[in-house]
């Protein structure tokens, strides 16, 4: 394990938000709500991709990262931070063994590490064993993995010791899995899409031993405590989606879970019951892979093909749901888009940013930048992070002019998103795990 102490620079005050008082005390309230220390799921507090890294000097050099550590496996799985813990997954390529590790959020220390036998299997090349990302709160942390005979989750204490473990039947998806787990209240739920070979082209599922029936899709809620089901809504199969869900408010307060997929386009749950809400079918001809996320009273959602986004729609939930715009491509694909105060971030697989209005899609710049992404945006004190395929992070200006402020290498592929807890910006790249800002006060 190897550590490095940091040197810091200055502090920038925080630029993520609109214009207008009304809106930043708006901002600050939900920032303040989701608990801004904890990043607990993918991309943190209700996927928003927003957070605060103390003391972050743009650009960085390597002797300024608060410690580097060479993980017991490789993937692509975004680290999970709840208090003093981060946990993150890892896998093995050659066995397809799962591992489970903790670590001390500040210092960067092992404390525990679990590890689960399996078997390898054909999937997607730029996929692995480790890319569902952990959903963790006070109690432990929640991992997802599937094989072709079975989607498993695993609830761990904050010792590492087992609390339950589910079987939810097999996966079929032609590019393996990836969808993350979350926790809301008292509930785990998981979005178990997954793919109908009729969906897609013959030649696909023509080579031997691939499946020729439809896989089971629906979504699913457990008890926390004891992974006993709480409710299950049974859904269409058709392209495998690869989303994780966000949570909406509605009116009267009550939580609605928000789903994408080709099958239904965007679909509204109620969390406690695992009733429909809404559905805007017919929405999406492509794959949805990148999350859903929020902007004001809008739920956006990107679709795509092969390697490459289609189309991006933003939504208007209700009884009478409508599509309220759409962003012809270059879009994301993998990226999930970034909302940053009354502003949508888009960053390309291919490396097209694109900056709009949220509430209208309307662009205010578009730049192309060198690489590819599979990386999500994140937000942190005035700055946006991306980080492309190749382990190399581009820190811009999140502002209405393009402004690119940094790209610093981290000398290793990435594919996982970024953390941000604690006041600390994590990134992890295949095989490696490093911590960048100011100490924890």
């Amino acid at each position: 394990m190897e550590k490095q102490r940091a040197v810091f620079g200055g502090i920038r005050p925080c630029g993520c938000y609109p214009r207008g008082m009304k809106y930043l005390y708006l901002l600050l309230v939900m920032t303040v709500a989701a608990g801004a220390a904890d990043w607990p799921r993918f991309r943190g507090p209700n996927g928003e991709g927003r957070g605060e890294a103390v003391g972050v000097p743009v650009p960085w050099a390597t002797n300024a990262y608060r410690w580097v550590v060479t993980l017991p496996g490789v993937g692509h799985a975004s680290p999970v931070v709840v208090g003093p813990r981060l946990f993150v997954t890892c896998g093995e390529n050659s066995s397809a063994k799962r591992i489970v590790i903790c670590l001390d959020a500040a210092t960067g220390g092992t404390l525990w590490q679990r590890e689960f036998a399996s078997k390898p299997f054909t999937q997607n090349g730029d996929n692995s064993y480790a890319s569902a990302t952990p959903a963790a709160d006070s109690n432990g942390v929640v991992v997802a993995w599937t094989t072709p005979e079975a989607v498993t989750l695993v609830a761990l204490d904050n010792a590492g010791r087992d609390v339950w473990r589910r079987e939810l039947g097999r996966y079929v998806g032609i590019h393996g899995s990836g969808t993350s787990p979350l926790i809301v209240d008292d509930l785990v739920i998981y979005d178990n899409d997954q793919e109908d070979p009729a969906s897609l082209p013959p030649s696909v599922y023509a080579k031997p031993g691939a499946p020729k029936s439809a896989g089971k899709s629906f979504a699913i809620a457990l008890d926390r405590q004891t992974g006993a089901t709480r409710w299950q809504l049974d859904l269409r199969s058709n392209q495998a989606a690869y989303i994780t869900p966000c949570v909406r408010r509605t009116g009267d307060g009550k939580a609605e879970l928000i789903l994408t997929d080709t099958a239904h386009g965007f679909t509204a749950v109620d969390v406690a019951t695992g009733r429909k809400n809404w559905e805007l079918p017919g929405v999406f001809k492509e794959r949805c892979v990148a999350s859903p996320v929020l902007a004001g009273d809008l739920v956006i959602a990107t679709e795509g093909r092969g390697s490459a986004g289609t189309r991006c729609v933003a939504a208007r939930p209700g009884a009478s749901p409508q599509v309220a715009y759409e962003l012809a491509k270059p879009v994301p694909l993998v990226p999930t888009p970034l909302v940053v105060g009354d502003r949508l971030f888009l960053c390309s697989d291919q490396g097209a940013l694109t900056y709009a209005r949220a509430a209208t899609g309307e662009v205010l710049w578009r730049e192309q930048v060198s690489g590819n992404f599979y990386s999500s945006p994140v937000c942190a004190d005035g700055r946006l992070f991306c980080v492309t395929k190749l382990g190399d992070v581009l820190v811009l200006a999140a502002a209405d002019r393009y402004e690119l402020l940094a790209r610093v290498p981290l000398g290793e592929k990435c594919y996982a998103t970024p953390a941000l807890a604690n006041g600390l910006l994590y990134f992890r790249t295949y095989s490696r795990l490093f911590a960048l800002g100011a100490a924890p006060k």
